[in-house]
C-alpha cells in the first residue's frame, strides 16, 4: 500500500503568516509509526509545520496525528480526503483523549501508543474490515520502540535535527499534563543497547532525547549515562527538579555529554504548585538546582506557566526577575491550558470555567478558561510581556553573557527572532 502520514499544522502562535515558525525538531511520533510499518508498504511523511499537505494526493491510506491546537486542521484534512474516497485514520494525544470526536471525521482511531496496534490496523485494513477504535489493554513495553525512520524526513528546516527517545512515561501526575495519561505513570525503559545503536546511526549532534524525565528511574539513568558516554555524542533532554535528590546523576549526565536539560519549574509559588499536583518542586532550591547544572556545564531550559489560581498581575515581573537573577539559559513560557484528558480540564469543566471551545486556541498562548486574580486580557498581555523582556538583547546578555556557548547563544538568538515575528503577528490582528 501507499501510506501517507501527516502531522497536522500546529502553529505555536496565532497571527499573521509572519508569526508562524518552524517546530524545534522533526515529528518523532510519525517517524516511529513509519518504522512500525511492514516493509511491503511505501510510507511518506508530511509535517505541516514545514510544508502544507497536498489535498490532491491519493494514497491507499492517510494516517493523521495532531496535538489539540492542530485538531481543527486535522479534521479539515480528514474531511477533504474522505470526500475524495481516501480512508483516514488518526492517532496522537488529542484523538486519544477524545476518540468519539475524532471519529466524526476519520474512519478509525488509535488510542494511545501505536506499538502493538498500528500493525493490526493495517492488517484489518488490507483485509477489508477496518475497525473503529484500536487501543492496547496495557502500555506496551518500551522494548517495542523501533529506531525511527529518519530517511523519510528532510531535517534542514529544524533547529534540533536529531531526535530520539530512551524512556516513556512519568511517575508524576501534574493536573495540567497529558504525559501521565497518554504514556502512563510507570517509567518504561528501552534496552540501552537499542538506544545506543540508534544513536550511533545518527550523523550529527546534539541529539534531543524527548524523554519526559530522563532521570525518572535513577538506576536506569546511571547505566544509561555510563553507556552513552561511549558514543561521544552530546545530547539535550528533560528532567524533573527531583534530580536534586541524587546530585551525582547531574554530574554523570554532564560527563556523558548532556549540554542542556528542560526543567518544568512552572511557578515560583509553592501554593500554586501544590494546586496543580506539583508539590515535589522545591521552590526554595530552584536557584541551587540551576547553579548545580551550570557548575557542570549543563544549560537550563526553564518552563513556567501563568494563570494558575492565585496568580496576580505581579507574577509576570516576579517570574522574569527570578529567571534573570538565576541566569536561566532559555525560557519557555505558557498560559495554563486545560488540555482534554487532563485532570485540569475535568476540574475546570466541572466548575464551568472553560470559556473557549475552539481547539486552535489551546496552544499555550491564549486564555481558554476564566482565570482567578486577573482578567483574560491581563493574562495574555503579561504572558507576551515576559517573552518580550526575556528575549530582549539586554536580558540575553545578562543571563548567558558570562558563560556563552554556541548552542545556547544560537537558541537565544533564534527565540528572540521567533518572539519578534510572533509579537508582530499578534499586533497585526484586529482587536477582538
Amino acid at each position: 500500500m501507499e501510506i501517507c502520514l501527516i502531522a497536522a499544522e500546529s502553529a505555536r502562535y496565532s497571527g499573521s503568516d509572519a508569526s508562524r515558525v518552524n517546530p524545534l525538531f522533526p515529528p518523532l511520533g510519525l517517524m516511529t509509526v513509519a518504522a512500525l510499518t511492514p516493509g511491503e508498504h511505501n510510507v511518506t511523511i508530511i509535517d505541516e509545520s514545514v510544508e502544507a499537505a497536498d489535498l490532491e494526493i491519493e494514497p491507499d491510506l492517510i494516517g493523521l496525528t495532531a496535538m489539540t491546537a492542530a485538531a481543527p486542521r486535522a479534521y479539515e484534512l480528514a474531511d477533504a480526503y474522505r470526500a475524495r474516497g481516501v480512508p483516514v485514520v488518526m492517532g496522537g494525544m488529542h484523538a486519544s483523549a477524545l476518540p468519539d470526536e475524532a471519529l466524526q471525521h476519520v474512519d478509525a482511531v488509535i488510542v494511545g501508543e501505536a506499538e502493538g496496534q498500528w500493525q493490526g490496523l493495517l492488517d484489518d485494513f488490507s483485509a477489508g474490515h477496518l475497525g473503529r477504535v484500536y487501543r492496547n489493554s496495557e502500555f506496551p513495553p518500551a522494548s517495542l520502540i523501533p529506531a525511527a525512520r529518519r530517511d523519510l524526513i528532510d531535517t534542514s528546516p529544524y533547529p534540533m535535527k536529531h531526535v530520539m527517545q530512551a524512556t516513556r512515561g512519568c511517575p508524576f501526575a501534574c493536573s495540567f499534563c497529558t504525559v501521565s495519561t497518554f504514556f502512563g505513570r510507570t517509567l518504561r525503559t528501552r534496552p540501552i543497547e537499542d538506544v545506543l545503536a540508534e544513536a550511533r546511526e545518527i550523523e550529527g549532534e546534539p541529539i534531543t532525547l524527548v524523554d519526559d524525565n530522563i532521570m525518572g528511574c535513577p538506576q536506569y539513568a546511571r547505566e544509561f549515562f555510563s553507556a552513552w558516554a561511549d558514543t561521544g555524542k552530546t545530547f539535550w533532554s528533560q528532567a524533573s527538579t527531583t534530580m536534586l535528590e541524587i546530585p551525582e546523576l547531574i554530574v554523570q549526565a554532564a560527563e556523558a555529554g548532556c549540554k542542556a536539560l528542560f526543567v518544568g519549574f512552572e511557578s515560583i509559588s509553592q501554593t500554586q504548585l501544590e494546586k496543580v499536583g506539583k508539590r515535589f518542586n522545591p521552590i526554595a532550591k530552584y536557584e541551587e538546582l540551576v547553579q548545580r547544572l551550570h557548575d557542570v556545564g549543563i544549560a537550563v531550559i526553564g518552563s513556567f506557566m501563568f494563570g494558575l489560581d492565585g496568580d496576580d498581575e505581579d507574577v509576570f515581573e516576579r517570574t522574569a526577575d527570578f529567571a534573570e537573577r538565576v541566569e536561566m539559559d532559555i525560557g519557555q513560557f505558557s498560559i495554563l491550558t486545560p488540555l482534554p484528558g487532563t485532570r485540569l480540564y475535568r476540574d475546570l469543566e466541572s466548575a464551568k470555567r472553560i470559556v473557549v471551545r475552539d481547539w486552535s486556541r489551546y496552544n499555550g498562548s491564549h486564555v481558554t478558561f476564566e482565570p482567578v486574580g486577573m482578567s483574560p486580557e491581563a493574562l495574555e498581555n503579561g504572558f507576551q510581556w515576559v517573552y518580550e523582556r526575556f528575549y530582549s538583547w539586554r536580558s540575553i546578555l545578562r543571563r548567558v553573557g558570562k558563560r556563552i556557548t554556541p548552542l545556547v547563544w544560537a537558541a537565544n538568538v533564534a527565540y528572540s527572532q521567533r518572539v519578534s515575528r510572533w509579537l508582530a503577528g499578534v499586533r497585526e490582528q484586529p482587536a477582538g
